[in-house]
């Protein structure tokens, strides 16, 4: 998709993960903005061995909670093809295309907002007496899924490959360029956000609270005002297209 050159060479600071926010960079720059690249968090495999024998096992739906939990989980198996499974879910359009890409397409992905809730108002997911549901994500992750799943009758496990950590960083350089550098900030979760103010520190602070902050769910817009950020945009979707025109609507 091309976006138009509207970001006039304002700097946009990528939380993302190292490995993950290439495109979004890209998309950024073609649209005349900086990408300024600062990941809060980082990605470590679990190399838990119960995941790992989950992963092997039969099941009627198999939910992939983010590109993350389709990487990790594809350096724990043979058959990427997922052949004992009957249904694969994915939150949203990347974690989509990284099924696709190893091999199997997933069978469920929501058509409009990219979370849980969408996947959740599918009618495929209405009844799910006596199935068997295995979550794929990291250490931690968020239970609405599962807690739905079981009230709906199925029986839930957690398959959890990799957990999150804050890096560590020398947030000082950032810090001194601020105000002239960055123009914006996203965030696309809670996690990275509270991460992206702890690696600031107080310091820090007011420069990153009076910076307009693009997210992509109302819950991390929540959040923000919580910190007390000043102007906060939710994209329509949570794909890098919409970020990007999020962060142009605040130009």
């Amino acid at each position: 998709m091309s976006t138009p050159a509207d970001l006039a060479g304002r700097g946009v600071l990528v939380t993302r993960p190292a490995g993950q926010a290439e495109l979004l960079c890209r998309l950024i720059e073609s649209a005349g903005g900086r990408a300024i690249r600062f990941p809060t968090i980082a990605i470590e495999p679990t190399h838990d061995p119960e995941a790992t024998a989950l992963l092997g096992e039969s099941w009627d739906l198999m939910y992939f909670v983010s590109p993350n939990a389709v990487e990790q989980a594809l350096a724990l198996v043979a058959d990427a093809g997922w052949p004992r499974v009957e249904r694969v879910a994915a939150v949203g359009r990347g974690t989509a295309r990284a099924l696709t890409a190893a091999g199997r397409a997933p069978d469920l992905v929501p058509n409009d907002r990219y979370e849980s809730e969408a996947l959740l108002e599918m009618p495929e997911l209405a009844d799910m007496r006596g199935r068997r549901v295995l979550i794929v994500r990291g250490e931690g992750g968020r239970a609405l899924f599962a807690q739905t799943m079981t009230e709906r009758g199925a029986e839930v496990r957690f398959a959890e490959v990799y957990r999150r950590v804050r890096p560590s960083v020398d947030v000082a350089p950032l810090l001194a360029r601020w105000c002239e550098e960055v123009d914006f900030v996203m965030a696309t979760s809670d996690e990275v956000l509270l991460n992206l103010a702890e690696l600031l520190g107080q310091e820090g602070r007011a420069p990153l609270l009076a910076t307009p902050l693009v997210v992509i769910a109302e819950r991390t817009a929540q959040t923000a005002r919580d910190l007390g950020f000043q102007t906060i945009r939710v994209a329509e979707r949570a794909d890098d297209e919409s970020i990007v025109r999020a962060l142009i609507a605040l130009s």
